[in-house]
């Protein structure tokens, strides 16, 4: 693994209601723990609704159950936020927040090139790589994380699981919860 890939979550976690159907963006890798931020849990809310002096209506995502009351986001405007980090060759992960509130006054952030999310993801050292082998995720190929990015969040697990193909591809037509079936 490393940063900037994907995990996709198997069907063996129905019932976390955290990281069910879950795809995440790994934003930091390293042996000594992970940091990822799930990409397809949009919250009911948005950034204007939850930030003081901010006006925009961009929606909010839910990152992972770790500091749910921080945000975080990625973006793809490189040096534009100072101190950001860089994940892939055009994908960045937090940076300067007074960068981003004068880009927002500017009018220059939009849906596709940042997204927000409240808390994060996270794994202690050889905790995900345990998870990985006991089929609880699966590393994700994607040519562009962007295109995935702006895929609607409402087909981005089904999506993955067909990609997955294999005893996936069953999985990705179930209904949410498969009692319902």
């Amino acid at each position: 693994m490393n940063t900037g890939k994907l995990i996709v979550a198997t069907p063996s976690v129905i019932g976390d209601f955290n990281f069910h159907r879950s795809v995440v963006l790994l934003t930091n890798y390293k042996t000594s723990g992970s940091v990822g931020l799930i990409l397809n849990k949009k919250l009911d809310y948005t950034l204007d609704e939850v930030m003081d002096g901010i006006y925009d209506k961009f929606p909010l995502y839910f990152g992972g159950p770790v500091e749910q009351d921080n945000l975080f986001y990625i973006h793809t405007l490189g040096d534009k936020i100072s101190n950001s980090v860089r994940i892939s060759k055009t994908l960045y992960w937090n940076g300067d927040f007074k960068s981003v509130n004068n880009l927002l006054k500017k009018g220059k952030l939009n849906q596709e090139n940042i997204r927000f999310f409240l808390g994060y993801s996270g794994w202690t050292e050889g905790q995900l790589e345990e998870e990985i082998k006991v089929k609880s995720w699966e590393p994700f190929e994607i040519k562009s994380v962007l295109e995935l990015i702006k895929m609607p969040t409402k087909d981005m697990w089904r999506e993955c699981m067909e990609a997955l193909g294999g005893e996936y591809l069953l999985w990705s037509n179930t209904p949410d919860n498969p009692n319902y079936n």
